[in-house]
């Protein structure tokens, strides 16, 4: 287990104008570990996981107090949004491809970040798509358009297209909500692998899912995070009665 922590939430509070849907959270990111966030709909999960890298910027009256920490610079206050997207990437809960080729969707990244020798574009789409495991698969179709890629294919270049740009984070909202189970195993799969170069936090209604891939999980209620612990631990022995009526199915 590695303990170094890569980001830092520290008395973190989010409103949405009256609304206060996040209260008092602490709680760290381990580097290259995987982060799981549990908890009903509508308890905050997706909104800390938002705030990670100012996806809520763009949501008229939210505003965030407290510090989000990454490698101990303060992302609010110290750090410029696109560089903190180019280094927090996000995969959202619906695969959402542009309606452009394979090769074009992963190059589009590094293109807005200045690349733009085809040699070294080639090289990143190829990584890329290798890092995703699905470098096999389009290989001799990266012309084509990406919408006509499975739902699995599309949710894992969305992934690929995530790690275009080097991220140190990946972010990922429940990115296997709308897929069958074959292809949520080959996320799955594919979240373990790369979990040596990155660190990962997943929002996810799927208890299993947690259990299976995660190292630590934070379990949300009303805002609140009730619980934050080593998976297994969490799921094994939960401290917090509220935490074993959920994982138990009593409520929620």
């Amino acid at each position: 287990m590695n303990d170094l922590v890569k980001i830092k939430i520290e008395d973190v509070d989010v409103f949405y104008s009256d609304f206060q849907a996040l209260k008092n959270v602490n709680m760290p990111i381990n580097e290259k570990e995987i982060t799981a966030f549990i908890g009903p709909s509508g308890c905050g999960k997706s909104t800390l996981l938002k705030s990670l890298n100012r996806m809520n910027d763009l949501i008229e009256g939210c505003r965030v107090t407290g510090k989000i920490m990454l490698d101990n610079i303060d992302v609010y206050k110290d750090m410029d949004a696109v560089v903190l997207r180019k280094k927090v990437g996000m995969v959202f809960q619906k695969p959402n491809p542009f309606p452009m080729s394979i090769y074009e969707n992963i190059a589009y990244g590094p293109k807005t970040h200045g690349v733009s020798k085809k040699s070294q574009l080639d090289q990143i789409v190829e990584e890329s798509l290798k890092a995703a495991a699905m470098w096999d698969e389009v290989k001799d179709r990266l012309k084509k358009n990406a919408l006509g890629l499975s739902g699995g294919q599309q949710q894992r270049l969305c992934i690929a297209r995530a790690l275009s740009v080097n991220p140190q984070v990946l972010l990922m909202d429940e990115p296997t909500s709308a897929l069958d189970p074959i292809s949520t195993m080959k996320i799955e799969d594919l979240v373990l692998e790369i979990k040596k170069n990155y660190t990962i936090v997943i929002v996810t209604h799927n208890m299993q899912q947690a259990t299976r891939i995660s190292d630590k999980t934070g379990f949300f209620l009303n805002g609140e995070v009730v619980e934050f612990d080593d998976t297994e631990r969490l799921f094994s022995m939960p401290r917090n009665k509220k935490t074993e009526d959920y994982i138990t199915g009593r409520f929620g």
